[in-house]
């Protein structure tokens, strides 16, 4: 409970970058946290010793290098300070991923001014950290990459940019409130076969329709088409990447029913069911989906199968 508060308040009092209509964060000069390094600290203490030892010698070479050494320390403050100053970031995408991968999120960084941006690092809570450097009226895409264990909506809630530039001894950052989500699928289970006979039901298109009993011929490679469907030799021979197309009077359909699987676990069989799609996927043939309370219509597409894959991926399991 006293956990909760304490990390309650300090979201309440977190200096954050702000946020446009457009959803781009801006740092502005109160948002940006500003504290000596380690380093920093130590040349604080070597100049008051020196100052010390300057003042009880007379020494004006003591003096000289005392206070040439202090006006850098100073001078850093406004240049760490300024590095991170105006700075815009824009989250973009987070590709939906099997649990076990990397989860990515697209960051777009952007530097509105003529002065470049040296040594910037965006870094996740988890400790997950970017570098990047920005020349005047730059913009570049970063990527901040979390491993994923379990299924469901991953969550990058908060990032920092922080500087150490140019030397060192202070460090200045900001927090960016972010909220982006990367769906993360069920793994695929390592083996078993779809407790169900493929069906087959009458082409629309007659025998010249989408299907895999005659090939008809050859277009150009598309995302998402099966490996198995590539011509390879027309690529070794230099001719292009081509997947080949077959037709016929039949289309094969497989039903994939959370029902049937005999497996106790249920996030075990949500990992059967993630397989079954693959396999179905692979081979070309229309599947359906149906889950307790939902039923997805049979269909063949990379855009069928991530909605099936994402309705595995937010299936909520009843105790």
């Amino acid at each position: 409970m006293m956990h909760a508060i304490k990390e309650n308040w300090i979201k309440r009092f977190r200096r954050h970058a702000t946020q446009d209509k457009q959803g781009r964060f801006s740092i502005r000069a109160r948002s940006i946290y500003i504290l000596p390094t380690k380093q920093g600290m130590l040349l604080a203490i070597v100049l008051i010793l020196m100052l010390i030892g300057s003042v009880n010698f007379g020494s004006n070479l003591g003096y000289l290098v005392t206070f040439l050494l202090g006006g850098i320390w100073l001078s850093s403050i406004l240049h760490t300070w300024r590095n991170l100053l105006a700075l815009q970031l824009t989250s973009l995408q987070a590709p939906a991923v099997f649990a076990g991968q990397d989860a990515g999120f697209d960051l777009l960084l952007e530097n509105p001014g003529d002065l470049p941006r040296f040594g910037l690092m965006v870094q996740a809570s988890t400790g997950n950290t970017a570098a990047i450097d920005l020349q005047g009226n730059e913009s570049r895409t970063i990527t901040i990459t979390l491993p994923t264990s379990q299924r469901g909506e991953f969550k990058l809630s908060v990032v920092s940019i922080h500087s150490r530039y140019p030397f060192g001894l202070f460090k200045a950052w900001t927090y960016i409130q972010l909220d982006m989500t990367c769906l993360v699928y069920p793994r695929p289970a390592t083996q078993g076969e779809p407790p169900s006979q493929p069906a087959y039901s009458p082409s629309e298109a007659g025998e010249r329709g989408v299907g895999a009993d005659d090939f008809i011929g050859l277009r150009a490679f598309r995302h998402g088409d099966s490996p198995r469907h590539i011509d390879w030799k027309a690529m070794a021979r230099e001719r292009g990447l081509y997947s080949k197309l077959f037709g016929g009077d039949r289309a094969e359909k497989v039903s994939i029913d959370w029902d049937l699987l005999t497996e106790p676990d249920p996030e075990n069989r949500l990992r059967q069911l993630s397989r079954f799609i693959l396999m179905a996927d692979e081979r070309q043939q229309h599947y359906s989906l149906t889950l307790p309370g939902l039923t997805i219509p049979a269909g063949l597409d990379e855009s069928h199968r991530n909605h099936c894959l994402a309705a595995l991926a937010r299936f909520k399991v009843i105790p």
